[in-house]
């Protein structure tokens, strides 16, 4: 399960996270890191699955099938990620750049001071206080957890 999650959320990861802080970033070049992403992690896991599964012993050593299987899913994990991430990064340059006036306010790079001001005065004692009980609660879990 875990290596089927390390193969398809590299791609869903690098989007989010570049659409969070790279205003630049345009949907063809998601698109793009997702498609190849996917079939990059699909590939991986269809190279696995049959020995996984006991259906193939292994594959020829030494053949680049063998060498496939034989690297760890979280190494590929990274792979994938960089992969999907030059991808994203080479697409969304190769194409016109977004209508920044339909993206305010949505990315990091893209808030106005007015915005920043206006989700600052939204904050109440109530709302920092939820924030700091959540953080307690999960450092809280972490600590008990990792003994």
């Amino acid at each position: 399960m875990q290596s089927i999650q390390g193969y398809l959320a590299p791609p869903i990861f690098v989007v989010f996270f570049f659409g969070v802080f790279w205003k630049r970033l345009n949907a063809k070049g998601c698109l793009w890191a997702m498609v190849i992403g996917f079939i990059v992690g699909l590939f991986c896991m269809l190279v696995d699955t049959p020995v996984t599964l006991g259906l193939v012993k292994s594959y020829p050593e030494g053949s680049f099938l063998w060498i496939i299987n034989n690297i760890n899913f979280q190494y590929f994990s990274i792979l994938i990620t960089f992969i999907s991430a030059v991808v994203m990064i080479l697409v969304s340059y190769a194409t016109s750049q977004p209508d920044y006036e339909k993206i305010k306010n949505l990315a990091f790079g893209t808030v106005t001071d007015e915005h920043r001001a206006e989700s600052a005065a939204s904050w109440g004692w109530q709302e920092v206080a939820a924030s700091i009980f959540v953080v307690a609660v999960i450092l809280g879990g972490y600590l008990y957890f990792c003994g």
